[in-house]
């Protein structure tokens, strides 16, 4: 058997405080092969990974063995490091944007990363951008040289982290969490890029993520780690076939789906017809546009979109990015100034309501943001943070709103000793359960949830996904839920509107939006999804890459 271009052997990573960060990893990869390292945040998969490439935080200790084509790479120096950067193996981050120069045009960012690995420059450097460009299919990479990453939408920054990581031709891959920031069909065209970028240069890729329908869609082999250790490898359609571990079998049943076509009645029921009751929130030919119409430039955000939520519902929001899901959400707020039409929250039209009317409303509504922790004052207690609204507002005694903070934590299954911690003492689901909290504490009619569990790997978000239904039914709030996958807002939601370029394409009970789309650009948005199983990926094969690439 030939040697594996990556041995990583026996790796441990401990710093100061006593549970190491990685217990011991051991992982291969041959030429030419993808694997996927999966896990709960905290597991050790990033840390395997910035091991491998020499990126360990200040403080942290490795040992074991890290070899790529037989060399020994733990223990190098930086300058011996500096190296094999770039050249032998290359890493892609989760978010493109912070990956980028924001001040620098993509041209000098690629001619920069092959002067300094290969030495290239002047009109062979850019002959080599063009090509790189190319490669990772950016349309007119000439022009696109002399952009800046703002200029580009994220499917495109991700295509140039690529291009930049593939400059000098390294024989490993390391791509952590790469298509977790990006909407459903971007993510389905980075996945196939990926795939024929492997098929055509050979580079072994090792993925970090926690999609197991990007595992299923990607990934030759699987190894998952927990708590710092290896619990199961195997090959990617054996695992989801026959999962070993125990831990395994909770990854997999925790990943949230969409309905089958054979569904039968519950797939073709249509959404709730009014109640006749006052809705929770109504959007009545509402418009949001942005930019001005004296500098002759106006982008529709929102174009003519009517719709209505019922009290005690669930809306959920799905549609590509920049399709105006937030700015809907946005909008129930009044944080968004109308260009035409109404918005109605219980009842009352925004436009009309001022001083205390309007503060009184505010009340009602609650926001749960996408990262919790750039939602908590870090400066605040976990029971400051909660209890902030009641004070802000003035509610009942200091007593009372103790009592109040004791009753959301156990509401959202935290211990009441978490109230004297502070956010960077929780995990990334412990902090979204105290953002919900939060959101919670004035007892709002309508909540806005915008892609509450995007930042959270699969098993903390099936818990947040069942908390969050739990409540909502005990609590009876309406929600207006805002996400790019389509699966967990079939968990949630009653009914979903899919957007397109500010239009409403299709409404339509859950169930019957996803199960039986009658929309095209539905039925492409559910064909992009990267289903949890690779007998789906082998049976398909390159004719679902070729119908992903065609979604507009």
């Amino acid at each position: 058997m030939s040697t594996p271009l990556l041995e990583v052997t026996d790796l441990a990573i401990s710093f100061s405080h006593p549970r190491p960060a990685v217990r011991s990893v051991s992982v291969t990869v041959d030429r030419g092969e993808v694997v996927a390292l999966v896990g709960e945040s905290g597991s050790g998969k990033s840390m395997t990974a910035r091991a491998i490439i020499g990126l360990l935080p200040d403080g942290a200790r490795a040992t074991g063995s890290v070899r790529l084509g037989g060399d020994e790479l733990l223990g190098l120096g930086e300058k011996a490091y500096t190296a094999v950067r770039g050249r032998r193996v290359a890493m892609v981050f989760q978010e493109p944007q912070t990956a980028l120069n924001p001040v620098r045009t993509i041209g000098w960012q690629i001619a920069e990363a092959l002067r300094a690995h290969g030495g290239v420059r002047g009109k062979a450097a850019r002959a080599r951008a063009v090509e790189l460009l190319t490669e990772v299919e950016i349309p007119d990479p000439e022009e696109r040289l002399g952009w800046y990453p703002h200029q580009l939408s994220g499917g495109q920054k991700q295509r140039v982290v690529l291009a930049l990581a593939l400059a000098n031709e390294p024989e490993l891959l390391l791509a952590d969490e790469p298509t977790t920031a990006l909407d459903v069909t971007v993510q389905a065209e980075i996945l196939a890029l990926l795939r024929r970028i492997r098929d055509r240069t050979g580079t072994s890729i090792l993925i970090i993520t926690h999609n197991m329908g990007v595992v299923a869609h990607l990934a030759d082999r699987v190894v998952v780690l927990r708590q710092g250790d290896v619990v199961e490898a195997a090959g990617t359609r054996e695992l989801f076939a026959h999962p070993q571990h125990a831990y395994t079998r909770q990854l997999l049943a925790a990943v949230p789906r969409l309905p089958e076509a054979d569904d039968g009645v519950r797939v073709l029921a249509d959404a709730p017809a009014p109640t006749g009751e006052v809705a929770a929130l109504e959007y009545d030919d509402v418009s949001v546009h942005y930019g001005s119409r004296m500098r002759g430039r106006v982008l529709p955000a929102v174009d003519g979109v009517t719709l209505r939520l019922e009290r005690g519902q669930v809306l959920g929001l799905v549609g590509e990015s920049g399709s105006g899901k937030t700015t809907l959400g946005r909008l129930a707020a009044g944080l968004v100034p109308l260009a035409g039409g109404r918005v109605r929250v219980g009842g009352e039209d925004l436009a009309g309501l001022r001083g205390r009317r309007r503060a009184d409303l505010r009340r009602r509504l609650a926001f749960v943001h996408q990262d919790p922790e750039a939602s908590l004052d870090p400066r605040f207690s976990i029971g400051e943070a909660i209890r902030e609204p009641l004070d802000v507002h003035g509610v009942g005694s200091r007593a009372a709103r103790d009592q109040r903070v004791a009753e959301l934590l156990d509401a959202v299954r935290l211990p009441a000793s978490f109230t004297k911690r502070r956010p960077r003492e929780l995990s990334g689901g412990q902090r979204q359960r105290v953002a919900l909290a939060r959101a919670l504490t004035l007892d709002p009619q309508l909540l806005v949830a915008d892609e509450p569990t995007s930042a959270l790997d699969v098993s903390v978000q099936a818990e947040v996904l069942e908390l969050f239904a739990d409540l909502q039914q005990r609590l009876g709030f309406a929600c207006v839920f805002i996400s790019h996958d389509l699966a967990v807002v079939n968990t949630v939601a009653d009914h979903v509107a899919v957007l397109r370029a500010g239009k409403v394409v299709e409404h339509g009970a859950a169930a019957r939006v996803f199960g039986d789309p009658a929309h095209e650009y539905t039925r492409r948005l559910l064909d992009a999804v990267p289903v949890p199983d690779p007998t789906v990926r082998d049976a398909t094969g390159p004719a679902l890459h070729e119908q992903r690439e065609q979604i507009a």
